[in-house]
């Protein structure tokens, strides 16, 4: 491990010293045809089972409009996205697509890739702080709002928590806000009390489990309702749910449809999910990516902008889906992001 960590940091210090010297050369395509498009996507992390799909169907639809693609994942870490940045770009990308892990540290590879002229897709997760060329994303806010809307649907009174995603990924604000924009007025009128409204490290799901725990233990388990940023924290709220009996009678909510989310909304024990159709983003991602690389003009059909604390943001926003279990097989299914066999099989 500290082999591992030295390497990262020598090779960062490598990135940083020999940027302005490269940036000044040429790039030269590590590939045969030098007019073929060449795009790099660079991921945050392959640890959640949603970015897998991400990445294939990207690179599918780069492919089959006839680019190349080449994908590199940071396992969390700013430091290697950083570099893993730099070696794209040297090896002579056109455009990067990036999907931060931190949003403003995401701002140094706008930098490094403007001094070398290639363009920058925030995708799914807004860059913050720097000029930014586009964004392309699902309207966050309105995942929020869906995800409180539902639960409250359920348990419109009583004792509710907020338990969210990583602070530094700005969807996590995004998603907290719509909630809020539901819950407030009810708060404000004395239907709901907020135990606790507080953000989860790294989206990690054991983090989630601890501090429902800890939520759990000061409420003397009197919790009637979570709303749960994603499936990942939501698996992590039920296992704590669980641990006190629980699971299944308190409402909880997620978003992904990641496979294991969509059997707890079979089980009972998670009451929504909310569904981002991945080929829809990953494939107007790779062809707003491929006209870039030939130079062609981008335009979002509504002249949609969000401004990421310095600039106005060509954004395309596209728009989620609430699943419960009974409309599972009217969207995902349907659509073919999951099969019956994989949700309903024993």
């Amino acid at each position: 491990m500290i082999g591992l960590l030295l390497s990262i940091v020598a090779l960062v210090g490598t990135a940083c010293s020999t940027t302005e010297t490269s940036s000044k050369q040429a790039s030269v395509k590590l590939i045969q045809d030098e007019s073929v498009p060449y795009i790099g996507f660079l991921l945050d992390t392959l640890e959640e089972e949603r970015w897998y799909k991400d990445k294939q169907l990207f690179e599918d639809h780069v492919k089959s409009l006839g680019g190349q693609v080449k994908t590199l994942a940071a396992n969390g870490s700013d430091a290697v996205q950083l570099v893993q940045a730099q070696l794209l770009i040297e090896e002579g990308v056109d455009v990067l697509v990036v999907v931060p892990h931190n949003a403003e540290e995401g701002a140094k590879i706008v930098e490094l890739a403007h001094k070398h002229k290639v363009k920058v897709i925030s995708y799914d997760r807004l860059i913050t702080k720097s000029d930014l060329d586009y964004y392309i994303s699902f309207d966050n806010k309105k995942v929020g709002v869906q995800q409180a809307t539902e639960i409250v649907k359920h348990i419109p009174k009583g004792n509710f928590v907020y338990i969210g995603g990583a602070e530094t990924d700005h969807n996590a604000v995004l998603f907290r806000e719509g909630a809020l924009s539901v819950l407030q007025p009810l708060i404000d009128k004395g239907d709901i009390t907020l135990l606790a409204d507080q953000y989860t490290d790294e989206w990690n799901p054991k983090n989630a489990e601890n501090n429902m725990k800890t939520i759990l233990t000061k409420a003397n388990n009197k919790v009637d309702a979570v709303i749960a940023a994603n499936d990942g924290t939501a698996g992590g709220v039920i296992n704590a749910l669980s641990d006190v009996g629980l699971a299944g009678k308190v409402p909880v909510s997620g978003q992904d449809a990641e496979l294991d989310g969509v059997k707890r909304l079979v089980a009972g024990t998670q009451t929504m999910t909310v569904y981002k159709p991945i080929p829809v983003i990953a494939t107007q991602a790779a062809e707003m990516a491929y006209q870039i690389a030939k130079d062609k003009t981008i335009t979002t059909d509504t002249d949609t902008t969000i401004n990421n604390q310095k600039t106005d943001v060509p954004t395309i926003l596209l728009e989620p889906m609430p699943v419960t279990k009974e409309t599972i097989k009217s969207t995902i299914v349907k659509d073919g992001y999951l099969t019956e066999k994989e949700i309903y099989r024993k």
